[in-house]
């Protein structure tokens, strides 16, 4: 099973609900995208911060598992998101975040958000700790 069918067929109930669609992946990046919906947005009618926020933790924490040794599980402890501009309801946005470090202890993830037309909505740099074998 290549990596890209592992994230699709093992998808977190709360990605489901968010909307996520994984495009690609491998053990240096994942890539998706996810239509803005009414119910995942604030007044005027913009995509949340949080929901921004938890598009991209799904992402860069799905790029840490697929990077596991066997047995391991893994956690986001630090998650850091400059936010650049907004995405309107019915935007489709499009992430991917990209390994900066791959460590036994820790991996850093960078997930750049953008629109449809490729404008940056948010950058965000999380680090997942790698817990158990």
């Amino acid at each position: 099973m290549d990596d890209l069918q592992k994230l699709t067929d093992n998808m977190l109930p709360f990605a489901t609900y968010l909307g996520i669609e994984f495009t690609s992946a491998d053990k240096a990046s994942v890539s998706a995208k996810m239509l803005v919906r009414p119910e995942l947005c604030t007044r005027p009618e913009v995509l949340h911060g949080g929901a921004i926020m938890a598009f991209a933790d799904t992402l860069g924490a799905s790029a840490a598992i697929l990077n596991l040794r066997e047995g391991a599980w893994t956690t986001t402890v630090e998650s850091k998101t400059n936010f650049v501009a907004p995405a309107p309801v019915g935007t489709l946005i499009y992430g991917k975040a990209t390994a900066v470090h791959i460590g036994s202890k820790t991996m850093i993830w960078q997930t750049r958000v953008s629109s449809q037309e490729g404008k940056l909505v948010a950058l965000v740099t999380q680090t997942q700790l790698v817990i158990g074998k």
